[in-house]
């Protein structure tokens, strides 16, 4: 019996060394689950990467440097939710975005309400959106600018106008005027603007509707939600070699066999797995571009006005980097591509998400 006891005292200190090893060696190879997840490092930053401009990645998966910020109210806009801070973009996206204010007040549309366009540095969105991680994205309500300024808390509750019967997934003809087609073919006639995404009623609307010259369609793509806004997007742009291009769009107006198929029962079948957890829930800095980590730890401007977009110029911030900012390497594999890569260049591997047939639940 001591000799029995004996034993298993001697075995106790080595017992113990082993569990510590084990967990020594766990704390070191933790789960992906574990890590701290990229949306809340980029929801965090407040201000954008003080560096030349430069989108990374592609528009639902990446980052960008040198964000601008559209000024919260212009002569013909006003940015919407501005507690979420999503008003900045690469400066392209913002000039196209004031430029469509003008443009369209110039046809008679009242002023744009601008909704998200990205966090100061991008990536994966606290909420809401998969895209908009890039800077070359915005949402613009379809609800025209009232003629009175509306204050912060206005801006924060008002309710945009939902364009299309949830049942019918038709456009309320009540609502829908030719006033808003023609902001959406002064969008399409950007050459920048590669997409622009609204929901499919408002699309059947437009095939609907349109006479003359009908190419500008083929821009216009249904997706899901989208009833109250259009989100315009336009392609990756010069001095971004890592930016990864969508697929381009077809040539033809997109009103038939494709637009179809939302009509049916197919796209809207209930979510199999609703409390699935999101992509951007799940993504750490791992799953994104190793550029990203430069452009997270980037010093920012001095203020949100130093980099704020006033028309026609560049703000200082993106301009005239800090001497101290990092430069942003390119990825080996993104070092060959042409600084003028768009939506006509040969699409990567991650494409753009398209509308696919949802799977039939068992017996169906």
């Amino acid at each position: 019996m001591k000799t029995a006891m004996r034993l298993s005292l001697g075995k106790t200190p080595l017992l113990a060394a082993a569990l510590g090893l084990l967990a020594v060696l766990g704390s070191a190879v933790q789960p992906a689950s574990a890590e701290e997840r990229a949306k809340d490092l980029f929801g965090a930053k407040k201000l954008p990467a003080a560096t030349a401009a430069q989108s990374i990645g592609f528009y639902s998966k990446g980052c960008f440097a040198g964000g601008v910020a559209i000024p919260l109210d212009g002569p013909t806009w006003q940015v919407m939710r501005p507690s979420r801070n999503r008003r900045w973009g690469h400066p392209a996206m913002i000039a196209v975005v004031e430029k469509l204010s003008r443009d369209a007040a110039a046809d008679g549309w009242p002023g744009l309400l601008i909704g998200d366009i990205s966090q100061p540095r991008g990536g994966p969105m606290l909420t809401g959106h998969a895209s908009h991680q890039i800077g070359l994205d915005a949402d613009i309500w379809l609800t025209p600018m009232p003629r009175r300024p509306l204050s912060m808390a206005q801006r924060e509750s008002m309710s945009a106008t939902l364009m299309v019967d949830e049942k019918t997934h038709l456009v309320k003809d009540a609502l829908w005027t030719p006033a808003h087609t023609k902001l959406l073919k002064r969008a399409a006639s950007y050459g920048q603007v590669e997409r622009i995404l609204v929901n499919p009623g408002i699309k059947k609307k437009l095939c609907d509707t349109v006479k003359g010259d009908r190419f500008w369609l083929r821009k216009v793509r249904p997706f899901w939600g989208h009833d109250y806004h259009f989100h315009m997007r336009i392609g990756c742009q010069p001095g971004s070699p890592g930016c990864k291009a969508q697929e381009a769009t077809p040539d033809d107006d997109g009103c038939g066999k494709p637009l179809a198929w939302w009509f049916t029962q197919e796209p809207w079948r209930p979510n199999k797995n609703p409390d699935a957890p999101k992509a951007r829930d799940l993504m750490t800095m791992a799953n994104l571009p190793s550029e990203c980590r430069a452009v997270l730890d980037a010093p920012g401007p001095s203020s949100a006005d130093a980099a704020t977009y006033h028309g026609g110029g560049v703000p200082v911030a993106a301009s005239a980097p800090e001497p101290e900012a990092p430069s942003l390497p390119a990825t080996p594999a993104a070092a060959g591509l042409p600084s003028t890569m768009n939506a006509f260049t040969a699409t990567p591997e991650i494409g753009v998400p398209l509308p696919r047939p949802r799977p039939r639940p068992p017996g169906n």
